[in-house]
């Protein structure tokens, strides 16, 4: 996992902290469902975020409705021709600034279809100044949509990934904080340690990757999944229904201990199918004396939407708190990442299975914002050569990666090569990149990559096949070693 600036940082913290069993997959529902801020009903009318199909036929039929509106008002001078302001070609203003150059240019020849089959029979001048000067107002407008709509899909794209990075450190740095307490309080207690079920939950979700699809609810490995998570909540009873259409499914995808038949009026239940949040009995002193279970977690997918719930029904009381439930919640969290990321890490591990999990991953999320934005990442390869002088310099270029970087470092008999992974970097960040790293090899050890006989390798992310652009990279490293 790399760095986070320090904005993020806080922004992490901020979250485990705050005392609520909220799940932090929530925070991405929200954001996904407003992509463009919080705009009102009439302002999506007016200024939509997508280009509507039928959009040329709506700018049509505005345009040809102003038309009818002031041939009733003036029949004499329908276009208007004679007033002191061109009215109509507000309407034409409105189109170009609304769906761009394209839909003006539309809506102004349609005003000059007007003029020739109203005003062309009387046999006099066609304004050529007059349209062309509308014409040429609703092509500057157009091109003042196109631009920024362009602009504005970009800065989404980017939005997104960088949203997306931020869930993912949210995560990580509640379970670091989790992991330092549970170590301080009952290692000694515990059969494992949260950094293996962390890596047992990957497990989980890596192996048998091609049944996803095909497994209960879409959960690959659910029953070893929520047997790990109960050995390490210490659940006695519990069970894990699939949720389709915001009803709760009688048969349980998994279960420990002796099974039982999910009761969708109970309140707790009610409370994480409406909200999407963890419900427990501790929360709810009204459901502490009529229901029977005591806690309903929420599992979400990929898009946030809530696929499954897990009913615990009999538990250790001194194991009831919030940071036990909080860790339950996390946990699940992390294998609905990881069930939701399995594509883009087989993706890139069918062409590379030696590459690690997080380089792996984010690879494919990069390739991924490239296909949807067609935003530029980069790979940049280092090689350098086996001996003192060569780890120095290899030991020294990876202390210095950028915070938002992943790395991956391979070693081979005659060199040590390390690919950085480079998020939303052109040729020019390329450039920018090598010549700090050659600068700052210079003034430590007075060698410049010539000289240190570091060979330098670089590609762009292949939107299409990111593991085989990153195993042509890793041949070229190796073939020049």
């Amino acid at each position: 996992m790399t760095a986070a600036t320090p904005n993020d940082a806080d922004s992490a913290s901020a979250s485990p902290s705050s005392g609520s069993t909220t799940s932090p997959p929530k925070a991405a529902r929200v954001r996904r469902s407003q992509p463009l801020g919080n705009l009102g009903r009439w302002g999506r009318r007016v200024a939509p975020a997508i280009a509507r199909p039928f959009a040329l036929l709506e700018v049509l039929g505005l345009t040809l409705l102003a038309l009818l509106i002031a041939w009733r008002l003036r029949p004499d001078d329908p276009l208007l021709l004679t007033t002191q302001f061109p009215w109509l070609w507000l309407v034409v203003l409105v189109a170009a600034l609304r769906y761009g150059s394209l839909a003006g240019a539309a809506s102004g020849a349609t005003l000059m279809a007007a003029w020739h089959v109203l005003y062309g029979h009387a046999g006099g001048a066609f304004p050529m100044a007059h349209f062309a000067g509308g014409m040429t107002m609703a092509l500057i407008a157009g091109h003042f949509c196109d631009i920024w709509s362009h602009r504005a899909h970009r800065s989404q794209g980017i939005n997104a990934y960088y949203s997306d990075r931020l869930v993912a450190i949210t995560h990580n740095h509640y379970l670091l904080r989790v992991s330092h307490e549970r170590l301080e309080r009952d290692l000694l207690a515990r059969p494992v340690t949260l950094r293996d079920a962390l890596t047992r939950l990957r497990d989980l979700t890596v192996r048998r990757s091609a049944d996803v699809y095909g497994a209960p609810g879409g959960l690959p490995n659910a029953q070893p999944m929520l047997e790990f998570a109960a050995l390490t909540c210490q659940i006695e009873v519990a069970s894990l229904f699939s949720v389709r259409g915001g009803r709760l499914s009688a048969t349980p995808i998994a279960r420990v201990g002796e099974g039982f038949e999910p009761d969708a009026q109970d309140p707790l239940v009610r409370h994480c199918l409406s909200e999407g949040t963890l419900a427990h009995v501790k929360a709810d002193d009204t459901a502490a004396d009529s229901s029977p279970y005591l806690a309903c977690a929420p599992l979400m997918d990929a898009d946030g939407a809530l696929s499954s719930v897990l009913i615990v029904r009999r538990m250790p009381f001194l194991v009831l708190n919030h940071d036990n439930l909080q860790l339950l919640l996390v946990l699940l969290a992390y294998y609905a990442d990881g069930v939701a990321h399995q594509p883009l890490v087989a993706g890139v591990r069918a062409s590379v299975p030696q590459a690690p999990y997080d380089f792996a991953l984010e690879l494919g999320r990069l390739a991924r914002l490239k296909r949807a934005s067609g935003i530029e990442s980069s790979l940049v390869a280092l090689a350098f050569p086996r001996g003192a002088r060569g780890d120095s310099l290899f030991e020294q270029t990876v202390r210095q990666r950028r915070a938002l970087d992943a790395l991956w470092t391979i070693g081979t008999p005659r060199k040590q090569i390390a690919i950085a992974l480079m998020p939303i970097t052109d040729e020019h960040g390329i450039d920018g990149y090598l010549m700090r790293v050659e600068t700052l090899l210079r003034q430590q050890y007075d060698v410049d990559f010539q000289s240190g006989h570091i060979a330098v390798h670089t590609a762009h992310i292949d939107a299409d096949a990111p593991g085989d652009g990153l195993l042509k990279l890793m041949e070229r490293c190796v073939d020049h070693a």
